[in-house]
C-alpha cells in the first residue's frame, strides 16, 4: 500500500515495544542472521549519549511505520582539538513499507532539527546505497577515519551546512551504547521477550560484510 499520509513525531514511552517490534522485523537476518537492532533500541535510550530531542517515528493511521535515533559522539583532530558530531542510528522502516520515501522523510525532518540545534555533522556506519541520495559522503572526501588512519566504505558522513571540514584529518570515536551488543548472550535472553524467529542466511548478509570490511586510502 502506497502511503501519502503521515505524520512524523517524537517517539514515546507507550510506542517502546512496537518500535522494536518493527525494527526486530525489519532487520531480522538483513545483515546477520537473527539481529540486535531491537537490543540495541532499547539499550540506546538509556545511554547518556542519546538525544530523546532526536527520536522521531513516522505514523499513518495509527500505525508506527518507521523511526530514527541519533546520539552523539567526538571526533578529534591531530591537534587534540574535539568536536561533537551526531550518530544516526538505528534508522528502520517497516518491512512491507519501505521503498515509499519515508526513510527520507524522517532524515530530512530530523536533519532540519539538528542543525537548528547547533549540530553540523551526521556520521553513521552504513550501506552507502542506501544513504548517498541523502548527501552523505565516503569518510574519505572529508578525511573523517577511525584510529590508525582507518577509512571504511561504510563511514559515512554528512554536512548539515557548508564549510564544516577543512581538510585536516579527523579521528571518529562512537560512544559505546551499541558495546552490549557484542554479547551474544545478552542479545538472546533479550530476544527471547520477543516471538521466535528463524535464524537464516540470506544474500544481503554478504553484502553487508563486504561493505563494513572494505577499506579505502588515501593517494
Amino acid at each position: 500500500m502506497k502511503i501519502t499520509d503521515y505524520i512524523i513525531r517524537q517517539e514515546t514511552e507507550k510506542d517502546y515495544r512496537e518500535v522494536e517490534e518493527m525494527a526486530r522485523e525489519a532487520f531480522w537476518n538483513l545483515s546477520v542472521p537473527g539481529c540486535s537492532e531491537h537490543y540495541f533500541i532499547h539499550l540506546l535510550r538509556q545511554h547518556k549519549a542519546f538525544l530523546p530531542q532526536l527520536d522521531y517515528v513516522i505514523e499513518s493511521d495509527g500505525m508506527i511505520l518507521g523511526c530514527v535515533m541519533y546520539s552523539e559522539s567526538d571526533i578529534t583532530d591531530e591537534q587534540g582539538n574535539r568536536k561533537t558530531v551526531l550518530t544516526m542510528g538505528p534508522l528502520c522502516v517497516k518491512k512491507d513499507y519501505q521503498r515509499q520515501g519515508l526513510g527520507k522523510a524522517l532524515l530530512e525532518y530530523t536533519f532540519r532539527l539538528a542543525e537548528e540545534m547547533g549540530y553540523d555533522t551526521v556520521i553513521n556506519f552504513g550501506n552507502p546505497d542506501n544513504y548517498v541520495a541523502r548527501g552523505y559522503k565516503s569518510c574519505l572526501k572529508y578525511n573523517v577515519c577511525f584510529e590508525g588512519d582507518i577509512y571504511p566504505s561504510a563511514l559515512l558522513v554528512k554536512t548539515l551546512k557548508d564549510g564544516v571540514f577543512d581538510g585536516r584529518k579527523w579521528y571518529y570515536h562512537q560512544n559505546d551504547a551499541a558495546d552490549p551488543c557484542d554479547d551474544e548472550q545478552a542479545v538472546a535472553e533479550y530476544d527471547a521477550l520477543f516471538p521466535p524467529k528463524e535464524k537464516t542466511w540470506q544474500p544481503s548478509q554478504e553484502e553487508f560484510f563486504i561493505h563494513s570490511h572494505s577499506l579505502m586510502r588515501r593517494e
